[in-house]
């Protein structure tokens, strides 16, 4: 497997491209705004872009979702029913073979009520859940602390080396984020 970052400097939103090496399947988790060099690289690589894994209903992540059904043909997994197609709407927590990969998908509300986590090997796509040394925004104290709870039960018993690949900013490690993420500490 190969993890492709594109950046949408616009919004600052991360856009990963995920590929499987061996059947030349690819999907792409929240696609922000599509870049010429993001396409190019599918070309280029004559990948077969088979689904599009969106990590919570918010515009910035999925707003290139257009552009690409205009050129491709593939699937949509998400929690929200407006996004998704042929009936790949995630609830809950489970496992799904997408692209020939085993994608994990675990529900962690509390920045929005449809966000979706999604591991892949050993890396996790979070969308806007955690960034480096913080959670995601959140409507009030209480969606903070189960947003938070929901972090420590979910993400921070897998493996300290598990990479973190958030919607924003840069990766980091479900290890670091145990011992230097402020937010989790600062909940009482």
């Amino acid at each position: 497997m190969k993890i492709y970052l594109h950046l949408d400097f616009e919004k600052l939103t991360n856009c990963y491209l995920v590929v499987n090496e061996e059947t030349k399947q690819a999907l792409i988790i929240d696609p922000c705004k599509i870049s010429n060099t993001l396409i190019s690289q599918i070309e280029a690589g004559n990948y077969d872009l088979v689904a599009v894994l969106i990590t919570h209903k918010h515009e910035n992540h999925y707003r290139g979702l257009k552009t690409l059904k205009k050129i491709y043909n593939f699937s949509v997994y998400a929690a929200d029913n407006e996004l998704s197609t042929d009936k790949n709407i995630l609830k809950g927590e489970g496992v799904k073979k997408i692209a020939g990969l085993e994608v994990e998908y675990l529900s962690l509300p509390g920045h929005s009520a449809d966000s979706i986590v999604y591991k892949i090997g050993s890396a996790l796509f979070t969308g806007d859940v955690i960034f480096a040394g913080k959670i995601g925004s959140s409507s009030c104290a209480f969606t903070k602390k189960y947003l938070s709870n929901g972090i420590k039960s979910k993400l921070f018993t897998l493996p300290d080396d598990t990479v973190i690949m958030p919607g924003h900013g840069p990766m980091t490690s479900v290890g670091a984020e145990k011992q230097f993420n402020l937010d989790i500490d600062s909940i009482a």
